[in-house]
């Protein structure tokens, strides 16, 4: 395929991509691959190359773009050599005309960004959530130790601040391997390991992840309690809880067991379990502003409207946990956000509400203090954005 070609293939996803984030469609990652399932035609090369014009375009623009072609255009503004093809030729993209629409370059739309800045974040930490994301590795420590993996694969380094964490060369090949197939690794962000280990979870314990999703954090918790204990792992959704127990399986996990939430109705689901945890973790739903990294288009899709929800469901979620910690035990609040009222502000309101809870300081080897709690950052830290404290009831 054609250079030209590639440029076209571009602004056509992009369009699908831009009118996907204006009316809360399917994610760009998605339409990806859908695209390129129908159009065998096109070999890996040129996937990687459109796919990285495409994410490229999408990382230049703060606003969402007029057009996929408007967003283009802005990249080859600021690479002049994609300029020349803009040619007009056979599946290429016609050429640039005096006056066309161009993307305005930025990090994210005026509003948000004005909520990151009085969140506490600067330019170059603004700029640096739309850098691309590293390849991290958790290690599985029921089935493998980090010397064995980092073996496995060439270039791998051990990080330092997450024990089981090892960064690898972007687009290593992982899923297919030998030891990801035997449940001895995951892939998950170095930062979402942290917040995992700074929760706390030990042998024994009775741990309640509210907001499973998927599971991550629950494999990472059994593997902190060494397989004993008990780990329920609750969710609304109920696709996305269902493939924990396939993930379990293949980790080796045997102490967790899954719990279908009813949205609004938590508190009857759960009416067993009060008072008798020793930790409960909240993954909360948020706005994900730490993740731009691998979604850059999800700051496209915020809304006030819907970052004001997201809010409200981590209160009522906060709420929901409390009633399940035992006294003495304690309470996590995670979010992938870098944003104040998700965060720090989230624990001042929950503080001010239940009596007999204090913040307990978190002493960790990355991340910045910020609130009663502990904030990562890409430019800081090297992970995805997260914010986390730790909350106990006294007894």
């Amino acid at each position: 395929m054609k250079p030209a070609a590639r440029v076209q293939m571009a602004i056509d996803l992009l369009d699908l991509i831009i009118t996907a984030a204006r009316d809360r469609g399917a994610a760009a990652d998605v339409i990806l691959a859908r695209w390129f399932a129908e159009r065998r035609f096109a070999g890996s090369k040129d996937r990687r190359a459109v796919r990285a014009l495409v994410y490229d375009a999408i990382r230049h623009s703060g606003e969402i773009p007029a057009s996929g072609r408007a967003a283009m255009l802005a990249v080859a503004r600021a690479r002049p050599e994609l300029a020349e093809w803009f040619d007009g030729s056979h599946y290429g993209p016609a050429p640039i005309t005096d006056g066309e629409a161009v993307a305005a370059q930025g990090v994210a739309p005026a509003w948000l960004e004005a909520a990151l800045e009085a969140s506490g974040l600067g330019g170059d930490e603004r700029t640096a959530l739309l850098d691309r994301a590293p390849l991290d590795l958790r290690v599985n420590r029921l089935k493998a130790t980090r010397a064995e993996i980092a073996e496995t694969f060439d270039g791998a380094e051990r990080l330092d601040f997450a024990p089981d964490a090892i960064r690898l060369p972007e687009d290593t090949p992982v899923d297919r391997t030998d030891a990801f197939v035997a449940g001895q690794f995951e892939v998950q962000d170095a930062g979402s390991q942290l917040v995992s280990a700074l929760a706390g979870a030990a042998p024994g314990m009775t741990v309640i992840d509210l907001c499973a999703g998927g599971g991550g954090k629950t494999l990472a918790l059994a593997a902190a309690m060494e397989n004993r204990g008990t780990i329920l792992a609750c969710d609304v959704d109920r696709p996305r809880l269902s493939r924990l127990t396939p993930r379990a399986e293949r980790a080796g996990v045997t102490i967790a067991e899954t719990l279908l939430l009813d949205p609004g109705r938590e508190n009857d689901r759960l009416a067993d379990w009060r008072e008798r945890a020793d930790l409960v973790v909240v993954d909360a739903p948020c706005s994900g502003t730490g993740t731009w990294r691998r979604n850059p288009e999800a700051r496209w899709r915020l809304t006030p409207a819907q970052l004001d929800r997201y809010v409200d469901t981590q209160a009522h979620l906060l709420d929901v946990a409390a009633r399940l910690v035992r006294p003495g035990g304690a309470l996590v609040h995670i979010v992938c956000s870098l944003l104040d009222a998700e965060g720090a502000g989230q624990v001042e309101r929950f503080l001010a509400a239940q009596a007999g809870w204090s913040a307990v300081p978190l002493v960790s080897p990355a991340g910045r203090l910020r609130g009663d709690g502990l904030r990562l950052t890409p430019l800081h830290d090297t992970t995805d954005g997260f914010f986390v404290a730790k909350l106990v009831r006294q007894c």
